[in-house]
């Protein structure tokens, strides 16, 4: 299931070929397969498992916003209720948000299935990704070379599909 697009993912929850829970089962095991990657802070499988549930039921019931189902990950720096929003940075280590940032509002009403919280330097500020307090993300492609970018670990995590 990794390797289809969003418009693949999309039509077969639809077509039922498979379920949300099926998929986020897919994709968290494919988080934990590659964890040396350390592309995530933080993974939300329990979250993630009750989301997808909810999600299969408006399929099942044809009230399913846009992107029912889908699993995705956002960057450690988007505030997300009830989970640890580090920004990468130790300060921040314990921080968990009482509130959820616009653009996760906004992809939690179009149904999509948050699997967890991604790796980035330390407040956004760097290049590389090296400057996260959890360590850096590593390019799955060519260990000699930076996933690029304040944003490492959503890089990371697309490259390992």
């Amino acid at each position: 299931m990794h390797n289809l697009t969003l418009t693949e993912l999309a039509a077969g929850l639809r077509g039922k070929q498979f379920s949300s829970v099926e998929l986020t089962q897919a994709f968290l095991s494919r988080i934990r397969r590659y964890e040396t990657l350390n592309a995530f802070i933080t993974v939300c499988e329990d979250g993630a498992l009750q989301q997808a549930r909810a999600a299969d039921e408006l399929l099942a019931a044809g009230h399913a916003a846009p992107l029912a189902g889908i699993p995705l990950a956002q960057k450690d720096i988007f505030c997300t209720l009830g989970s640890k929003t580090s920004c990468g940075s130790k300060m921040l280590d314990n921080f968990i948000a009482p509130y959820n940032a616009t653009v996760v509002e906004k992809f939690n009403q179009a149904g999509s299935v948050m699997l967890g919280k991604l790796n980035m330097d330390e407040f956004a500020m760097g290049s590389s990704n090296e400057t996260s307090f959890y360590g850096a993300a590593h390019n799955p492609w060519d260990a000699c070379c930076v996933p690029g970018g304040s944003s490492g670990g959503s890089a990371v995590a697309v490259a390992a599909r």
